[in-house]
């Protein structure tokens, strides 16, 4: 029940100071906080409501979203306090009470099959499921010949049959979605989507308005290099049809409009001029920034999701990608297309990441304590000798690379490692694992790493800097150069070489989060995995960091963590996916 308490202590701002029964018990036990107190009451303060059923039930719906739920689901909650011995009234009774609720009657709560909704995200999963419902009543226009020979040339290798199957999928629906974990081709099938309906716009003498995006830059700036990756491998014809392919943040895809986060320049009634818009690493694309997309898309354009849903969702509200795949796939016009081939990595990972995917957990004890080449498990109470005995060196060859002023052996180096965590503060924390490994490189080195620009820092842009063109989770290390201190910015291609106070926000990065993680690859990947009451700790946490690895992963953890980890998932409450099951 780690998932749904927080622990308060006298002084914590969370505890309310006055606060009405039942709210104020529920709220001293850690379930809800001063933040939702003051909503709940205020709102029904506003709206005539004064049962102390209904506030509660506002309070965790608040709680909810503030947790990545779009709504609350009462029955799951009433499960879980069954045991705290709080003041909770019976589901039934509780749900009659928010039945008959005036913020119900007013519009300000929606009361669904169990969903107990706030208004503005109960329209936006409404407005979702309509616009994909809209989309999805007619089909565009297709040369099915011309498609084929298309596919066929850009997929010559049968080894692509996948990738040729879901661009026909794709290109037949104006709505569709490519699923896959990590090294499945999921761009590479993007890539060769692009040249089909390229080649379809001409055929029409008509021009292709292409758009990708991410939910971040440095998504954005990885989808835009696979795709002329994978160009440079094609026909001299079909690599100039992509030519001038670039990709986007979603945020300037649409166009924020300053000082508001969640409204933007381009909406229903000022549509995107593209005729395709693909966008990857949906997995990571929120309730809201969904239907803002979703508005902004013209009927008669394509719109491709890209991603894995086993993956981490959105720091925001919602799990969409999981929802679209999981409520179509009952359907037989289900527009969802799956890749199932890694080239990523071996067997042993790849069945690590299988266990973990599916939630079995003897499996993944099985692979664990099998080991091998690609796998090790650690279990010492004490991680620092296991982890110090890679990090070091790891962090010694990058040292040695910016020493020599080397920019591309730098960056290589640093992506030879990774250590990935849950927290970013504690002892299973990104901060004091950056701590030790500096410690250990001063004692190796006698650099006392006083600066911020010193030799070899391996650092993590945090911030978005689009006249530099670097980006959110941009990865960097500082180097020795004839001019002085240098960053070399990983690009894809040749480093980007700045001087270090041109860029703004950075952390250090000898240890990185697992969610900054996402995305991204190492040969070698070290997962230290935090207590098991810790409520990060879930399955898609775990997969996540498991899937990182291009050759070897060493989880760092007991038998215990590794099990909570597996058999815990992240609690999204929506009503999406039952919906679109349905839905007609």
């Amino acid at each position: 029940m780690s998932d749904l308490f927080e622990p308060t202590d006298a002084h914590d701002r969370d505890l309310a100071l006055r606060a009405p029964a039942p709210l104020d018990a529920f709220n001293a036990a850690g379930v809800i906080t001063a933040a939702d107190i003051h909503v709940a009451t205020t709102v029904g303060r506003l709206g005539g409501e004064s049962d102390p059923d209904v506030l509660l039930a506002v309070a965790l719906a608040v709680r909810a979203v503030r947790h990545g739920s779009v709504c609350l689901e009462l029955a799951h909650v009433a499960t879980l306090l069954d045991d705290l011995g709080l003041p909770w009234p019976a589901a039934d009774q509780w749900g009659a009470a928010i039945e008959r609720s005036p913020l119900v009657g007013l519009g300000v709560l929606h009361w669904e099959h169990g969903l107990l909704y706030l208004d503005r995200y109960h329209e936006q999963e409404t407005q979702v499921l309509d616009d994909l419902a809209a989309r999805a009543s007619t089909r565009p226009g297709l040369d099915a010949e011309l498609l084929a020979a298309s596919l066929a040339r850009v997929f010559p290798d049968e080894g692509y049959a996948e990738q040729r199957d879901a661009c026909a999928h794709a290109a037949g629906a104006w709505t569709s979605v490519i699923t896959g974990g990590p090294g499945t081709g999921k761009t590479t099938a993007v890539a060769g989507l692009l040249v089909a309906l390229h080649e379809q716009a001409q055929a029409r003498g008509e021009h292709l308005r292409i758009a990708l995006a991410a939910p971040t830059g440095k998504a954005a700036a990885r989808l835009e290099q696979a795709v002329r990756d994978r160009a440079a491998e094609f026909s001299d014809a079909d690599r100039a049809r992509l030519a001038d392919v670039s990709a986007m943040t979603l945020h300037r895809l649409l166009r924020q409009h300053p000082g508001n986060r969640t409204r933007f320049r381009h909406h229903r009634g000022n549509r995107l001029p593209h005729d395709l818009v693909v966008v990857d690493e949906t997995s990571m694309v929120s309730l809201t920034m969904m239907a803002r997309l979703l508005e902004a898309v013209r009927p008669d354009a394509r719109l491709v999701f890209v991603g894995d849903p086993d993956q981490l969702s959105s720091v925001d509200a919602g799990a969409v990608l999981t929802d679209l795949v999981r409520g179509y796939e009952s359907r037989p016009d289900s527009p969802v297309a799956a890749l199932a081939t890694t080239r990523r990595f071996g067997a042993e990972i790849a069945a690590l990441a299988d266990a973990l995917r599916v939630g079995n957990a003897d499996a993944a004890i099985e692979v664990l304590r099998a080991g091998g080449q690609a796998i090790e498990w650690v279990t010492d109470t004490d991680p620092a000798s296991a982890i110090r005995a890679t990090a070091l060196p790891a962090a010694l060859a990058v040292r040695d690379a910016a020493s020599a002023g080397d920019g591309v052996k730098a960056l290589a180096a640093l992506d030879r490692h990774r250590l990935l965590c849950a927290h970013r503060d504690g002892p299973f924390g990104v901060r004091h694992w950056n701590r030790r490994i500096e410690q250990w490189l001063t004692a190796e080195t006698g650099d006392p790493l006083h600066e911020a620009a010193y030799l070899g820092r391996p650092i993590l842009v945090t911030a978005n800097d689009y006249a530099l063109r670097v980006f959110n989770g941009d990865t960097g290390v500082i180097l020795d150069t004839p001019a002085g201190r240098r960053v070399a910015v990983s690009t894809g291609s040749d480093p980007l070489i700045l001087a270090p106070s041109r860029l703004g926000d950075v952390e250090t990065m000898h240890a990185m989060t697992i969610h900054k993680s996402q995305g991204s690859q190492a040969d070698v990947v070290t997962v230290l995995l935090p207590d098991q009451e810790s409520r990060l700790l879930t399955r898609e946490l775990f997969y996540t960091a498991v899937t990182r690895a291009r050759s070897k992963v060493r989880i760092i953890g007991p038998e215990v963590a590794v099990r909570a980890a597996i058999e815990r998932q992240a609690q999204r409450a929506s009503g999406l996916r039952a919906r679109l099951a349905t839905h007609r």
